[in-house]
């Protein structure tokens, strides 16, 4: 932890404020925006990209917070300080940092696969900056950020030619979907069935049995998506004029966080608090972002003027 108390040592309000909005490029709610802005608008199968790395990259970082179950760095030395700012958002175990994961499966999916130098760049600058500002604000150790670092670029390069396969025939597509499925299956068996030592933190295993069904739940949205789009809707994702674009992001986006909120309110007012019931949540989620809404928008909003 050296280098967090070198870190702790030069912090100051500017950079305290300048690392607490960068570190927010890591966040889930930004994958959701960004990945869901290039599924609808952009091109499907690089959406597609950057959700199975997402994906993926969620179940092992996941997986490996309850495997080694490491605390966080203010955990292990009570005298360390962070800025509290940060405190909200880290939550559960340190290692590996989610936040980096996050951030470089994203920007770094789009710097892999758009061509454009400057927004390769850009991409690669922000995620660099996210990455450091979860040691510069105190909440991850360089184990942390480093081993995220380098699981989300095996998927980037890993996942690149395989979604690229994938997509020139549906067969193939059905083949990564399954074999996807098989790993989430496997991290809810783990997390439900494994016999964790006594002293395991309840509410960190809480949270990750709680994310496995809805790693779970969004995989068996995309399995039931993705072959109605390509038999039935096949909606083109550039196909439309910008400001129809702008208000399929817009209002989609309104759409999917309201139902994400009000099916988790719905569950708790009627007491369906069941772990598995996080599945049936991210699963409406999913079809209705992979299938539903571009249904509306291709009857709607993919007329180009000739």
């Amino acid at each position: 932890m050296s280098f967090l108390y070198w870190l702790e040592g030069i912090r100051c309000p500017a950079l305290d404020r300048f690392f607490s909005a960068v570190t927010y490029f890591g966040d889930e709610i930004l994958f959701i925006v960004l990945a869901l802005t290039v599924f609808w608008c952009v091109d499907k199968r690089e959406g597609y990209y950057l959700f199975f790395i997402g994906f993926v990259g969620t179940i092992f970082n996941q997986f490996l917070k309850l495997a080694f179950r490491i605390a966080r760095p203010w955990v292990k030395d009570p005298n360390f300080t962070i800025v509290e700012s940060a405190r909200a958002g880290a939550g559960g175990y340190s290692f590996p940092s989610g936040h980096t994961q996050n951030v470089v499966a994203t920007l770094g999916g789009l710097a892999r696969w758009n061509k454009n130098t400057a927004l390769r760049i850009v991409c690669i600058v922000v995620a660099a900056l996210t990455a450091f500002s979860r040691m510069y604000l105190g909440v991850h150790t360089p184990l942390d950020v480093g081993v995220s670092l380098v699981l989300a670029l095996v998927l980037l390069f890993t996942f690149y030619p395989l979604v690229r396969w994938g997509s020139e025939r549906p067969g193939r597509m059905y083949a990564l979907l399954g074999g996807m499925t098989v790993l989430a299956v496997g991290f809810v068996l783990y997390a439900n069935l494994w016999r964790f030592p006594a002293d395991i933190d309840a509410v960190n295993l809480a949270e990750g049995r709680k994310n496995a069904w809805s790693l779970l739940g969004a995989l068996l949205g995309f399995c039931l998506s993705y072959p109605l789009d390509i038999h039935y809707v096949n909606f083109k994702a550039d196909n439309a004029h910008w400001w129809q674009q702008l208000l399929k992001v817009v209002l989609g986006l309104v759409l999917l966080l309201g139902i994400r909120a009000g099916l988790k309110a719905l569950s708790a007012a009627v007491g369906f608090t069941a772990l598995w019931s996080n599945a049936v949540r991210y699963f409406a989620i999913i079809v209705f972002a992979g299938l539903l809404w571009p249904m509306c928008f291709t009857r709607f909003l993919s007329k180009k003027e000739a």
